[in-house]
């Protein structure tokens, strides 16, 4: 098998720059309806963001969600690049024996890749490997191996499209499988002895918090698998409103030489479904303005990443 770049590729705003900046469309809206979209890759631009990353729209004719190629001349027009996410739910669930549902949960992740490669991502990340769920019970080697088949099945397919496939570990009360970076590394370094060399950790703030015994430890547990990071505070609100330890985590990724995206994600039941509100525990109001969210989220990350020299040889469109 010939070497593969496990770097994302990007083609437009985020090309060039060491450290792009992200936003998680769910900070604008809950939906990727015509209009929703419009809104949030325009204000996504508008903030300074260099990508937008789009959770996989609910293909249903009733959803009304925006055709691939008008995603792609929204992101035309204003400059941004894209990456992809999702989390699989109990009804499509490959951490299972379950045939029928890891059937679901594979046919999700083969679409969301399909979607990716549509509008030109180069990345699906998420909940990818798992349910996004409280388990009742710990993971089984039986349900293990199977998550990690399907996701080589997966990664084969992403592979041939040019998509790089994110794991992203949460807290113990939404996976029983994959809860720290070095368990993440474990099952990486498994699927790459399957010849998986497409697939990358992604390091969600939020969780790591959580399970890690610090933020520096996570990255530095991760070494260079770490390909993608959610930047999202203690309580979900607006970065640097909580009790993250933000200045270990740049200067770790600094030492680490890191150079992928950091992306912000923030919830408000403002803006979020009723059903991501429920699935998530978005319980509390901590913000409502999207607008003045994304704009006070890049300064904070552009001071972050200048106290800690993140960016090494240029700083050119921070």
């Amino acid at each position: 098998m010939a070497g593969f770049d496990r770097r994302i590729p990007f083609r437009r705003a985020a090309a060039g720059k060491a450290v792009p900046l992200g936003v998680h469309a769910g900070l604008w809206v809950s939906g990727w309806t015509p209009g929703a979209a419009r809104a949030a890759v325009e204000g996504s631009a508008a903030a300074g963001f260099d990508l937008i990353e789009i959770p996989v729209p609910d293909a249903s004719p009733a959803a009304g969600s925006a055709t691939p190629a008008l995603t792609v001349g929204l992101l035309e027009d204003t400059g941004l690049d894209a990456v992809v996410s999702l989390a699989l739910d109990p009804s499509s669930d490959i951490n299972t024996t379950d045939a029928a549902t890891s059937a679901r949960g594979e046919r999700r992740l083969l679409d969301a890749v399909e979607f990716a490669a549509a509008i030109g991502a180069g990345y699906v990340g998420g909940v990818t490997y798992s349910a996004m769920t409280k388990y009742a019970h710990p993971a089984t080697a039986a349900t293990r191996a199977n998550s990690l088949d399907v996701l080589t099945r997966v990664a084969a397919v992403a592979r041939e499209a040019d998509v790089r496939l994110g794991l992203e570990y949460v807290n113990r009360y939404e996976s029983n499988l994959l809860n720290t970076a070095a368990q993440t590394v474990d099952f990486l370094d498994e699927l790459g002895a399957r010849g998986v060399d497409n697939a990358l950790l992604h390091i969600d703030t939020y969780h790591a918090n959580s399970e890690e015994t610090s933020l520096a430890a996570a990255v530095h547990d991760a070494g260079a698998a770490l390909g993608y990071l959610h930047l999202s505070e203690s309580h979900r609100g607006a970065p640097g409103t909580g009790s993250l330890d933000w200045s270990g985590l740049f200067g770790a990724l600094a030492a680490a030489g890191y150079r992928g995206p950091l992306t912000v994600e923030s919830f408000s039941p403002a803006v979020v479904s009723a059903a991501t509100r429920d699935e998530i525990g978005a319980w509390r109001e901590l913000w409502s303005d999207p607008v003045a969210l994304t704009h006070s989220a890049v300064g904070f990350l552009r001071e972050q990443v200048a106290a800690s020299a993140l960016l090494t040889s240029t700083t050119e469109g921070m």
